[in-house]
């Protein structure tokens, strides 16, 4: 079964895009990345799926619940982090813990416990004596206490610092391996390249490409860095793609033929050429920049991907 299945998933707000015949499909046990910068439409995909707001048209089943017949249910399999989370300032952690226990009819009092060891967070204090960093990792034990077959986290390491970051992918780690499938939104791609096993990558409402990490390093596009030039800006102005007027250097991605580019270089003028295979980063990039995607002009005519 699929923990999340869409189909021309769209959503407006009036005139406004969210997001736009979405098709996206995550195999349960997954640990799914979706990326994107803010405003990409991350956060009304994952609020349409949880039937937190209605969707324009299309469908979505999440844990095999139709997100509009099924919420009720489907909400008590599943563990959702919001990016902003929002709680009462008067209330101590370890009642407010309880209370989210109490909503979902579980004891989750042991694994309450355990997380905010782990976590080096203080049930007695009050929420509104809180750091942001002690607030999320409010929001993180909420949304994991209950052990949900399915946990979807909207930007969950913001305001984290870096150890706390490694021990709640541990722990994400430990729950995927157990079986529970993770849906994580996030524009920090060296998080995702390093715990995600799949991606999505979405853009103006709209989802560019969807693999696994390891197959978006090996697209068949090459990254070229050329060094030395005497006019980068000039040969960027021409071919559409990035220069360093300081450095005198020009990079760019191709994925021609081989015998192409190295005819096209042979035409210029440079101290150092590389070539190697784009890492995850890179090619998110790439997908990123609409000038290149749009233009597919470099370098003599070799074609980007």
């Amino acid at each position: 079964m699929n923990a999340i299945r869409t189909e021309k998933l769209t959503k407006f707000y009036g005139a406004t895009r969210g997001i736009m015949d979405v098709d996206l499909t995550v195999a349960e046990g997954d640990f799914f990345g979706f990326v994107g910068p803010n405003g990409a439409g991350k956060s009304t995909l994952i609020r349409t799926l949880l039937g937190l707001i209605a969707p324009t048209s299309g469908g979505a089943t999440v844990l095999g619940q139709d997100i509009r017949k099924n919420k009720v249910q489907l909400l008590s399999e599943v563990g959702y982090l919001p990016s902003e989370a929002i709680f009462y300032n008067d209330m101590r952690i370890k009642d407010l813990l309880a209370f989210s226990a109490k909503l979902r009819g579980k004891d989750c009092a042991t694994v309450a416990r355990e997380l905010c060891e782990r976590l080096e967070l203080d049930p007695s204090q009050k929420i509104g004596d809180l750091s942001l960093g002690n607030r999320k990792k409010v929001g993180i034990v909420c949304a994991l206490q209950h052990e949900p077959r399915l946990y979807i986290l909207d930007e969950p390491t913001s305001g984290l610092d870096p150890l706390m970051q490694r021990e709640f992918f541990t722990i994400l780690q430990e729950r995927n391996a157990a079986g529970a499938t993770v849906f994580l939104s996030s524009h920090i791609l060296s998080e995702v390249s390093r715990y995600c096993k799949h991606v999505g990558i979405i853009r103006d409402g709209q989802l560019l490409a969807c693999d696994s990490v390891d197959r978006f390093g090996h697209t068949g596009a090459k990254q070229v860095v050329l060094r030395g030039l005497k006019t980068p800006l000039a040969i960027a102005n021409t071919y559409n793609v990035q220069a360093d007027a300081a450095t005198d250097t020009v990079r760019f991605f191709f994925a021609g033929d081989a015998a192409q580019l190295i005819q096209a270089l042979s035409t210029l003028s440079f101290a150092d050429v590389n070539i190697t295979d784009p890492d995850f980063e890179d090619t998110f990039i790439h997908y990123y920049d609409k000038e290149a995607t749009e233009s597919g002009t470099v370098l003599s005519g070799s074609q980007t991907q």
